[in-house]
């Protein structure tokens, strides 16, 4: 009667190569559901941040006011806060002049608004391309152990003068787990990028909505008949 091996005892009986192959794909796959949950809270608290201070700033509060308590409590996840704060104080210190150019104060305040923006992107952007690398890359990390295993259980063959099959299943088998660890780390990060990237990309087109919306408003400002 042939005796099955489970899993556990195929990674312990696997070769030096696959257990490698194993040990990298696991490693993966630990940082990457780490940064899925970091993402995972950081978006959602970025979303919610952008609708609290858009209700604040179309309630129709004073902007010097609503800069002032932005400025007081900041809210590190909020994007249009950050950006909003750089373009406030970019034409606060332009206006401050004497005899101020219109047209050079609101080149000021969108160059300003555009690094926070940039900034802010960067920000919905972090730990997107590691999420990438480790879903495109996994299977073939994981077929690279998959065909090392079979290869030296095939190798194996040439020392018995009788081969069976069950002589190479547990060679075959401890390279197969290799492919499945692959598909484990590679799938959720797959489905995580996707996702999260749409999200981003979502936030990212809010903020740059916002920042056009905020500098109209500025523009009406600075050519308002004095």
């Amino acid at each position: 009667m042939v005796e099955t091996m489970s899993i556990w005892e195929l990674v312990l009986n696997a070769s030096v190569v696959v257990k490698i192959v194993m040990a990298i794909l696991m490693l993966a796959s630990v940082i990457s559901w780490v940064m899925i949950f970091q993402r995972f809270f950081f978006l959602g608290g970025a979303k919610r941040a952008l609708r609290r201070f858009e209700d604040r700033f179309w309630s129709g509060v004073d902007l010097g006011q609503l800069f002032r308590d932005v400025s007081e409590n900041p809210q590190s996840s909020s994007g249009a806060e950050e950006i909003f704060r750089s373009g406030i104080k970019e034409y606060t210190r332009l206006t401050a002049q004497k005899n101020f150019d219109p047209e050079a104060v609101m080149e000021g305040v969108e160059r300003s608004m555009r690094v926070a923006l940039s900034r802010e992107e960067e920000k919905l952007d972090t730990h997107l391309p590691f999420l990438a690398t480790v879903g495109s890359t996994s299977p073939y990390i994981g077929l690279f152990g998959t065909v090392w295993g079979i290869m030296n259980s095939f190798r194996g063959l040439a020392n018995m003068h009788q081969a069976t099959l069950s002589s190479v299943a547990p060679g075959i088998s401890e390279a197969l787990v290799a492919t499945a660890i692959g598909l484990f780390a590679a799938i959720p990060a797959v489905i995580a990028y996707n996702r999260f990237s749409a999200r981003s990309s979502t936030l990212a087109n809010n903020y740059e909505t916002f920042a056009e919306e905020f500098s109209s408003i500025l523009h009406r400002r600075v050519h308002a008949p004095k």
